[in-house]
């Protein structure tokens, strides 16, 4: 009887999951479909020239179109390496400091209403410059989803060979379907070239639901270019990640450490442990965790240069060991969290760092 029970529950949970989804995706294609597809407010310059082969695009968001001081040491480091910048803002402004700054790097800016989030963005960005053009060799998309980057980003840019892949991500996740998460996506020549590619970016429509655009646009993205077979890899691969925290030596560290009466007792050390078993938990029963959120430790710990700015700000997934992230970037790595803690600063309610 309770087998029975059970079977139903799961298939009742399952069948209001469809419909909630299949009333949100109607709703989010009705709401695009009234509001347009384009929503630049202004350019500069006004008549941008031709790009380079090498493109990173970058989608940016402040209800005051402040632009922080790491947002301008990413773009700086992005042009440093050869890469031409087109800043897209979807907070309808920007202050005339952040302004100044970005002209100092970019080649093109575009200030846009706040619809559609990063693929909204992206998508208009993309026309308007009418890009990939016939010389387009790379572009890199990214947003500022993401506080860093931590350290120097060029041994990540380096692992970015086309030879060996068309599309990049950072990391890879398996929520909903497998994707590579769009926070940082790097396309080659082969996947600019693909009909997949220019059929994907004729579809984005300014949804208003954060769920939708992840499930048809950061998930369908990568899906539909596997699809249309492009190789689709991450530098930071999921399941490396999780077995670092099957490794012996983390296991024994905290057997270790539990002997004496004191640590068994310490909530920053038992927080470790609740999130070392909620990983490895996940593992066994093969349910599928968001790596820039429950595996920032081992992220961080693998040269990952970033984390992510929800999962400090709100933590909406309950990661256990995140308030041991400053011991982490400090202590153990010996990077500099302060420009973090600043941001932190300014923004941050009801919740310490």
């Amino acid at each position: 009887m309770r087998i029975m029970l059970s079977t139903l529950s799961d298939r009742l949970e399952r069948a209001a999951g469809i419909l909630k989804w299949a009333v949100i995706f109607q709703t989010a294609c009705l709401a695009a479909a009234f509001r347009g597809k384009r929503h630049i407010i202004s350019t500069w310059p006004e008549r941008p020239a031709a790009l380079p082969p090498r493109i990173a695009m970058f989608m940016h968001f402040d209800r005051h179109g402040r632009v922080s001081a790491q947002a301008i040491a990413y773009l700086k480091e992005l042009a440093g390496f050869g890469y031409a910048i087109v800043f897209v803002t979807n907070s309808g402004k920007l202050s005339e400091s952040g302004a100044a700054a970005l002209r100092e790097i970019c080649s093109v800016i575009f200030v846009r209403r706040n619809i559609g989030y990063d693929f909204g963005a992206w998508r208009d960005a993309l026309e308007a410059l009418a890009l990939p053009a016939e010389h387009t060799e790379e572009l890199v998309i990214l947003n500022d989803s993401m506080y860093g980057p931590l350290r120097p980003l060029a041994p990540t840019l380096a692992k970015l060979n086309y030879a060996e892949a068309d599309i990049w991500g950072l990391t890879e996740s398996w929520q909903h379907r497998y994707h590579l998460q769009s926070f940082f996506l790097g396309f080659g020549a082969r996947a600019l070239r693909s009909p997949a590619f220019a059929q994907f970016w004729h579809t984005v429509r300014p949804a208003p639901f954060k769920s939708f655009i992840v499930r048809e646009y950061e998930v369908g993205l990568t899906q539909k270019m596997l699809k249309a077979g492009l190789i689709c890899r991450a530098i930071w691969r999921y399941e490396e990640l999780v077995n670092q925290v099957a490794a012996q030596d983390v296991l024994d560290t905290l057997t270790r450490t539990e002997r004496s009466k004191p640590a068994r007792t310490d909530p920053i050390l038992l927080t470790r442990k609740l999130q070392i078993n909620r990983i490895r938990g996940a593992a066994a029963r093969q349910v599928a965790l968001n790596p820039t959120a429950d595996l920032w430790r081992q992220l961080l710990c693998g040269g990952f240069p970033f984390i992510k700015r929800e999962l400090l700000r709100k933590n909406p997934s309950r990661v256990e060991d995140i308030g041991d992230w400053v011991t982490v970037v400090r202590g153990e790595l010996g990077l500099d969290p302060e420009p973090i803690l600043g941001e932190l600063r300014a923004g941050l309610k009801n919740r310490a760092p």
